[in-house]
């Protein structure tokens, strides 16, 4: 089968994992291969994932080929796969907009952002150029406007567009319209962790939900060391993620929970964490009776595999979108792997729908 040709905008820590996973996965089969939900999807296997154009504005990443770039400061995720081989793909100056907020500017360059002084190159001749069928975008948290730049990108490219990070294009009619006039597949937004926070919260309120408890509070507080937790200490670039993460759980609720009593967001930059995200879980609730009861969770997780366990599943099915020519939307996909789909389905119906979507059996 022909390789699925992708570009990615934002060559940090999830950009690596994706990589290395893409490579880690090469010599496996369908028993050997841990930590995939899907090991073929319409034939495509995770080494059939091939990236041919790549952006970044860190003047440590752009000019590098794609194999220095992923293991380049402030990158600092776990290293599961240290042998890639040599990409003839150069990193790409993108454009800044919104996408490195003032405050990184004081912090140690080891763990921030360091803008390259290179002029920003004309993103959808790149595209074009390179042959990408799916742009990734793996932007900081807040690029409100750099999302929508690079969504138009995709647009007057021609491509499809995965959107992982929490701005609300994929959700939104009117760019649904857009790519669905121009028979492009869209998948978003904000992508899941395999289990992270989210997919684990999701999973226990709907447990209160189906043996009757009443949920009464919520909490859940998140740490971390990446540049995405140290970005989101910018406290105005969080609404959206907030909005994100609020809403997969409120979505699983026959009734949603007053906004007092939900607290859902990130929490704080601890540096020597690294790519490990802590995630600390309270619910409190009623049993029979009326009687009170709590439940205390810790979760410890390498946040960029986690997520890119869920994106090496979006790019496929997308590209299986590009083969029907779907327009617009692919709701089932979406639902699965994003915190803000544009449709929510509790889990498992998401994952009944991806498996009659791989099938073709559902339509999107």
């Amino acid at each position: 089968m022909n390789k699925i040709k992708i570009a990615i905008v934002g060559m940090g820590n999830c950009a690596s994992s994706l990589i290395q996973g893409i490579h880690y996965y090469e010599d496996n089969n369908s028993k050997e291969a841990i930590g995939l939900m899907h090991w073929d999807i319409g034939g495509y296997t995770p080494n059939d994932i091939e990236v041919v154009a790549a952006f970044d504005v860190d003047k440590r990443k752009v000019g590098k080929s794609i194999d220095e770039a992923i293991f380049a400061k402030p990158n600092c995720t776990t290293v599961f796969q240290e042998d890639i081989p040599n990409y003839d793909v150069e990193v790409k100056m993108g454009h800044v907009l919104d996408g490195v907020a003032d405050h990184m500017s004081n912090y140690d360059e080891d763990y921030t952002f360091v803008v390259s002084k290179q002029e920003p190159v004309d993103v959808v001749k790149e595209l074009k150029d390179s042959g990408a069928e799916i742009l990734v975008n793996y932007l900081p948290v807040g690029s409100e406007k750099a999302a929508r730049f690079y969504a138009e990108c995709a647009l007057d490219a021609g491509i499809a567009y995965i959107n992982c990070m929490p701005v609300f294009i994929v959700s939104d009619p009117e760019w649904d319209a857009k790519f669905k006039e121009k028979g492009i597949p869209i998948v978003g937004d904000d992508i899941k962790a395999q289990i992270g926070a989210t997919i684990t919260h999701r999973t226990l309120a709907n447990l209160f939900k189906d043996r009757g408890v009443k949920l009464d509070r919520t909490y859940q507080i998140n740490t971390g060391g990446n540049t995405d937790f140290l970005n989101m200490l910018n406290r105005d670039r969080l609404d959206s993620k907030k909005v994100s993460k609020t809403e997969a759980v409120q979505s699983v609720l026959d009734e949603r929970m007053d906004d007092r009593d939900i607290h859902i967001g990130p929490s704080d930059y601890v540096p020597w964490q690294e790519d490990n995200k802590l995630c600390f879980l309270r619910m409190e609730g009623r049993t029979f009776g009326d009687v009170p009861m709590n439940i205390e969770l810790r979760l410890s997780v390498e946040d960029s595999p986690n997520s890119a366990g869920c994106v090496i599943d979006a790019i496929r099915c997308c590209k299986l979108g590009l083969e029907r020519g779907i327009g617009g939307q692919l709701t089932s996909i979406s639902a699965y792997t994003m915190k803000h789909p544009p449709i929510q389905f509790n889990d498992d119906e998401a994952y009944e729908n991806v498996e009659r979507f791989i099938e073709g059996e559902l339509e999107r």
